[in-house]
């Protein structure tokens, strides 16, 4: 019988791909999605994408989704107080597995697996350690479409943000950029994929930039498609997001 299992689902490429792969394993039922927001602003965490849009994605793949509510910056005790909350009613319908799309970050998987371990999930990472041309070149042979909506000014300035990800995209990064954005480069958001019933409809609004003091630990570890958050630093990091718009669709 295949394990009943929650996709950690950022909505952007990582997640979106690691998705693909176990709807495909037999071995898996993927029963549930799991987002981390940001309560006060309606956001999703790291990515600043509308909880609109979120659940726009979640009713195209039609799983339930299950929001992990946080304030602006929780400490890391606050942080698995409220994850265990969260988790209680999904372990309690028999999730056995959770997925994540992590590349090939070690510390961030062990602190999962042994976060995880504690409630008795084991974790699963369909995109582990493979090379990162392999994996952006399926993501764009299979047909996904995702839009950049949040660039770290560390490694990319605000002309990357609101571009489609694409090979152009990919061709334009400077050097030394991880081309997956697995350090935390960039967050996208995907608005079409092989297993949504249709693509969602928005429109791209004003770009900010905010900035974050340094954290002094990760609290990154539901945040399925993002790296450890910065270590301690004198500076507070910036970062470039463009908005987007949900746009109304006619009733069918």
């Amino acid at each position: 019988m295949p394990a009943s299992a929650v996709m950690n689902w950022s909505g952007g490429k990582d997640s979106a791909l690691a998705l693909y792969h176990a709807l495909r394993n037999p071995a898996l039922a993927v029963t549930d999605l799991l987002t981390s927001v940001n309560a006060h602003y309606g956001r999703v965490s790291m990515h600043g994408v509308r909880t609109e849009l979120l659940e726009a994605q979640a009713h195209r793949i039609a799983l339930p989704l299950t929001k992990l509510e946080l304030p602006e910056m929780p400490d890391m005790t606050e942080y698995e107080t409220r994850m265990r909350a969260t988790l209680a009613p999904l372990l309690a319908k028999g999730i056995q597995r959770a997925i994540f799309g992590d590349i090939y970050l070690e510390d961030l998987r062990q602190y999962r697996e042994q976060q995880l371990a504690q409630a008795g999930l084991a974790a699963m990472f369909p995109l582990w350690q493979r090379p990162n041309a392999e994996l952006l070149h399926e993501y764009l042979e299979l047909g996904f479409r995702a839009v950049v909506v949040c660039v770290n000014e560390k490694y990319l300035d605000r002309s990357f943000c609101g571009r489609e990800l694409n090979a152009e995209f990919l061709r334009d990064l400077p050097p030394g950029v991880d081309s997956c954005g697995e350090n935390g480069e960039y967050h996208s958001f995907v608005y079409d994929a092989p297993y949504f019933s249709s693509p969602i409809p928005f429109e791209r609004g004003a770009i900010v930039r905010r900035t974050y003091a340094a954290p002094a630990a990760s609290s990154s570890v539901c945040n399925p498609d993002d790296a450890p958050e910065p270590k301690p630093a004198p500076f507070a990091a910036g970062f470039w997001y463009c908005d987007l718009l949900p746009v109304a669709e006619a009733a069918s």
